[in-house]
Formats: C-alpha cells, sequence, structure tokens
C-alpha cells in the first residue's frame, strides 16, 4: 500500500526533479515497522523571476507494511534546498524523528 498523505496528492503525481536517499539498509525496526528505506524527494513547481524556484520537498518512507510520501518542505528555498534539508537532518538526528512521523502517519491509516 503506498499513502500520499499531501492536500492534494497531483503535486507529487510526476517523477521528482531530485532524489536523496538517507537511509537504505533495510533492516532498520521501529515499532513493529522494519524500515527499508528513507529519502527525500524535490518537486521543482514554478520559477518566479526575483524569488527563484518554488520547490516541495517530500520524505518517503518505505516500510514492510507500506509507503508513505509526505510533505516536509516547501517554498522558495534558494540553491541546493534537496541538499541542505538533508545535511540538516542527518546532522541533527532527524531521520528518527522523520520516521517516527511517518509510522504515526501510517498506523492511522491502517486503523479503523
Amino acid at each position: 500500500m503506498k499513502i500520499i498523505d499531501l492536500h492534494d496528492p497531483q503535486r507529487v503525481s510526476k517523477n521528482p526533479d531530485k532524489t536523496q536517499v538517507l537511509f537504505s539498509s533495510g533492516n532498520f525496526v521501529q515499532e513493529g515497522f522494519t524500515i527499508s528505506k528513507v529519502e527525500l524527494r524535490l518537486y521543482n513547481e514554478r520559477i518566479d523571476d526575483k524569488l527563484g524556484t518554488y520547490c516541495l520537498i517530500t520524505s518517503f518512507v518505505e516500510t514492510d507494511k507500506g509507503s508513505i510520501e509526505m510533505i516536509y518542505d516547501e517554498g522558495f528555498r534558494g540553491k541546493n534546498p534537496l541538499l541542505r534539508a538533508s545535511e540538516f537532518l542527518t546532522s541533527n538526528l532527524g531521520i528518527s524523528g522523520l520516521i517516527l512521523r511517518s509510522i504515526i502517519s501510517l498506523r492511522e491509516k491502517f486503523s479503523p
């Protein structure tokens, strides 16, 4: 089961412009979910002459029970927004929070 947890799922209906894999060993277990991949995905949405590129950055977490894609950040983020976001997550223990948030959302989707 693939869940897209965005108000407008059409925003991620195309292939991402860039991806950054944060974790892909496939043997990490959190609250009964085996995490196989965590990545950030960049979708460039529009360009403003003054502000630059408006982008959507999503998190994608793949588990043994399904995958989920959620908004991580969006806006006019300057140059290399995906690299800066991934560096922030990896240097500040943000990956564990991202995984936990994804598991909570997956559990909510599974429960009646």
